[in-house]
């Protein structure tokens, strides 16, 4: 079997033989059904978190499009320059997760195994790369004690806001600090704009309530730190 795929690589005719058209029907095959267990991997992983479904129809594209081009170009550094080149280029416009990043080289490494004909690694790769990934998805490993967010607090103008969020904040974060005053509606209100890493423990509805108990019963906002350049575009 090696030697269909080693007369694929060397002669890039040979794809029109009939032995060169089995070992591409292998390669192609065995990526397309790989890039599956790649993408269910990527799902389960990702159940307690938002995911694009486009990003994952790239993730069942990516292999079979890498082993393609290890299979049509006969250098297979060149090769391996063009399938990087042409995955990555999303990510240079795109602000991603970089989980999302290894995800895509995950994708790679199996189409470059299908291309240069080692599907047996291929598979082991996914058996034991995945097995490893949903172990450390299942004990939560490297899951923070904190949640970085941001807190948006309404205040109106003749409240002294000065220390009295204090012992609310000390309570309940790890630790806070004041980025922003903003006067709003004229001057009547004031908008303050905390940056707390909130405790994983701390129930945000009691939290934001006892807040809403000094502010006046005005808005209360927590955001999550990602969306923090929201805040500021507002």
């Amino acid at each position: 079997m090696r030697e269909i795929f080693d007369s694929v690589l060397t002669d890039a005719g040979s794809l029109s033989g009939t032995e060169g058209l089995k070992g591409f029907f292998l390669c192609m095959i065995s990526a397309i059904v790989l890039s599956i267990f790649v993408s269910g991997i990527y799902i389960i992983t990702h159940k307690k978190e938002s995911y694009s479904r486009s990003y994952v129809m790239s993730i069942v594209m990516l292999p079979s499009i890498v082993a393609i081009i290890i299979l049509l170009i006969n250098d297979t550094s060149k090769a391996l320059g063009l399938a990087g080149a042409f995955s990555l280029v999303r990510f240079r416009s795109v602000p991603g997760d970089p989980k999302d990043i290894a995800y895509i080289f995950f994708a790679m490494a199996i189409g470059v195994s299908c291309g240069l004909g080692y599907i047996a690694f291929a598979l082991l790769f996914i058996i034991l790369l995945g097995a490893f990934i949903a172990l450390l998805n299942f004990i939560n490993f490297g899951t923070p004690k904190t949640s970085s967010m941001t807190l948006k607090i309404t205040v109106p103008e003749n409240l002294n806001y000065q220390g009295l969020f204090d012992d609310i904040l000390n309570a309940n974060t790890a630790s806070w600090h004041l980025k922003r005053v903003k006067t709003i509606d004229f001057g009547t209100l004031f908008d303050l704009v905390y940056s707390i890493e909130l405790n994983n423990d701390t129930d945000q509805k009691k939290f934001i309530d006892s807040i809403r108990t000094l502010n006046g019963n005005l808005n209360v906002t927590l955001i999550l730190y990602k969306y923090d350049d929201q805040i500021y575009a507002k």
